[in-house]
C-alpha cells in the first residue's frame, strides 16, 4: 500500500480530546495512486478536519465502481514505510504482497494482510495475473511512540472471528467487537470490522463508549443512529456511544473503524508517519540512499524496481492547526 501523490503535503494529526457523540460526513476524494497501471482510489482518511479515527490515519477504497479508472488492482513497485501498520482487506481479486522481511504471499477475499513497519520496511503489491480485478480497502494504523522502533514484521490471517446476531454478520479485522477478538496484533486500543446487514435488518451493535467511531458504506444504504448513509463519504460518529443503531431496508455492506482517540501528535508525509520534520527527512534520505540497514531489498525485484521519494516541500514540516479544532466540530 502506498501514497503515491506526486506532490504530497504533510498532514499533522493533533491529539483529540474526544468530541462526544456527533455525526459528520466527510466526502471521498479521487486520488491517482500511480503505480504500473495508474489506477485511482477513493480516499476518505486523512481529512483536513479529521486526520485520524483512533489510530486509523489512512483509508483508501480501490477498485470502486465510481472512480475514474476501474478494473485493476493497484500494481505498486517497492516503496518504504515507517511508523505505521498497513492493512489490506480485499473484497474480490487476488493481490501478491512481497516485502523486505522476506514475505511473499497472495491474499484473497476473506483474508487480512497486516504489515508493521516499525523503524522501516519496504514492500510491493501486484494484482495476480489472470485473477479477477481487485476491489477492497487499504488502510494505515499509526503506531504509538512506544512501538515506532519495533522490528518490522508481517502477518497474514486467513481466518478471522465473526460476531453474528439476527440481521448482522461482522468480521473482526483487528481489535474486539461483540465479544470476539481478532488475532491481528494491535499496538493501541482499536477496532476494525467488515459488516454485512441483511435486508430489513434493525440492529443495536454494542461498541466501546471510550472509542471514537466512523462508518464507510461499501454497498447499499444504511441508517446509522438516525443518519442516512450511502456508499462514498465517511460518517464520523465521535465518542461516547455504547451502541450503534444500524438499519437497512435493502441490506448493506459497510466498514466500521474505531479506537481510543489518539493521544500523540503525528506528522504524515508520503508513506511515512512520524513525529517531526527531522524524522521524515531522515527516512526519506535513507530510502533515496538505498540504505539496506533500514529498508532491506525485496527478493524478486531488481535494483531499479522501486518508487523514488518525491521532493520535500521547501519548508519545515510542522504541526498545523485543524481548521475546525481538535473536536472535529
Amino acid at each position: 500500500m502506498s501514497d503515491l501523490e506526486a506532490d504530497p503535503t504533510e498532514a499533522v494529526c493533533e491529539p483529540s480530546p474526544g468530541p462526544g457523540p456527533i455525526a459528520e460526513l466527510f466526502p471521498a476524494r479521487e486520488v491517482p495512486l500511480g503505480g504500473v497501471r495508474g489506477v485511482y482510489v477513493e480516499r476518505t482518511l486523512p481529512q483536513r478536519d479529521l486526520p485520524t479515527v483512533g489510530a486509523w490515519c489512512f483509508l483508501d477504497r480501490f477498485g470502486s465502481p465510481t472512480v475514474t479508472t476501474t478494473g485493476a488492482s493497484p500494481d505498486i513497485l517497492p516503496h518504504p514505510h515507517i511508523g505505521l501498520q498497513t492493512v489490506t482487506w480485499p473484497f474480490d481479486g487476488r493481490i501478491r504482497h512481497r516485502d523486505s522481511v522476506g514475505s511473499d504471499v497472495e491474499i484473497e477475499p476473506g483474508q487480512l494482510n497486516l504489515m508493521t513497519s516499525g523503524r522501516g520496511i519496504a514492500h510491493s503489491e501486484f494484482g495476480v495475473p489472470g485473477a479477477q480485478a481487485g476491489n477492497g480497502l487499504q488502510l494505515w494504523i499509526a503506531l504509538p511512540g512506544t512501538a515506532t522502533g519495533v522490528d518490522p514484521h508481517f502477518e497474514q490471517h486467513r481466518e478471522l472471528p465473526v460476531h453474528e446476531e439476527p440481521g448482522l454478520r461482522a468480521t473482526v479485522l483487528i481489535g474486539s467487537l461483540g465479544g470476539v477478538t481478532s488475532p491481528a496484533r494491535a499496538y493501541t486500543p482499536i477496532v476494525g470490522a467488515d459488516i454485512v446487514l441483511d435486508p430489513g435488518a434493525e440492529v443495536g451493535l454494542p461498541v466501546e463508549r471510550a472509542f471514537e467511531h466512523a462508518v464507510l458504506v461499501i454497498d447499499g444504504t444504511v441508517v446509522v443512529d438516525g443518519t442516512d448513509l450511502a456508499a462514498g463519504p465517511l460518517l464520523y460518529l465521535g465518542t461516547d456511544r455504547a451502541e450503534l443503531s444500524l438499519t437497512s431496508a435493502g441490506g448493506a455492506h459497510l466498514a466500521l473503524l474505531g479506537g481510543e482517540p489518539f493521544a500523540e501528535e503525528l506528522v504524515m508525509w508520503w508513506n511515512f508517519v512520524g513525529r517531526s520534520h527531522d524524522e521524515i527527512v531522515a527516512a526519506r534520505a535513507a530510502w533515496e540512499a538505498r540504505d539496506t540497514a533500514r529498508f532491506a531489498d525485496i527478493a524478486g525485484h531488481g535494483p531499479d524496481e522501486r518508487i523514488p521519494a518525491p521532493p520535500l516541500p521547501p519548508l519545515r514540516l510542522k504541526p498545523r492547526k485543524r481548521a475546525t479544532g481538535c473536536d472535529h466540530r
